[in-house]
């Protein structure tokens, strides 16, 4: 007698998806400043969290905080043994962003070379963001 059942389709193999881009990027001074920062914190942190909130005169400003725990929501971002956690809401607005660490002669402070900023107040506490276009 003879196998009538007839053969399982073979599954067909999904692409494999394409890997997400590093929300942002550190340069050595910020990853040294948040590493000094992770050290010196009263409790326990397990990085910076980095965000945008609404308001002053451009209509957004950048957030940064401690991060006591990693959220399920979080954008985990490690560079340079350091790591940071970006608020979701606030993805599409840093893509491609560079954080950097400056210190001059009055003042010391994160900076962020954003790609998707297109203005900024005059007094440097308030920018204008554009979301990043993502391809298809």
């Amino acid at each position: 007698m003879t196998n009538m059942t007839p053969a399982s389709p073979t599954p067909a193999s999904k692409p494999k998806p394409r890997p997400r881009p590093q929300v942002m990027k550190l340069t050595e001074a910020a990853a040294q400043r948040i590493a000094e920062l992770t050290k010196r914190a009263d409790s326990e942190i397990v990085g910076l969290r980095v965000g945008i909130k609404n308001g002053g005169c451009a209509g957004q400003s950048y957030t940064v905080e401690y991060a006591h725990d990693i959220r399920p929501t979080d954008e985990v971002v490690e560079d340079k043994g350091v790591k940071i956690l970006v608020d979701p809401k606030a993805v599409l607005f840093l893509l491609g962003t560079e954080m950097d660490y400056k210190v001059d002669t009055l003042s010391a402070q994160f900076i962020f070379n954003n790609p998707n900023q297109t203005g900024v107040c005059g007094c440097g506490e308030s920018v204008q963001l554009t979301p990043a276009k993502v391809d298809g």
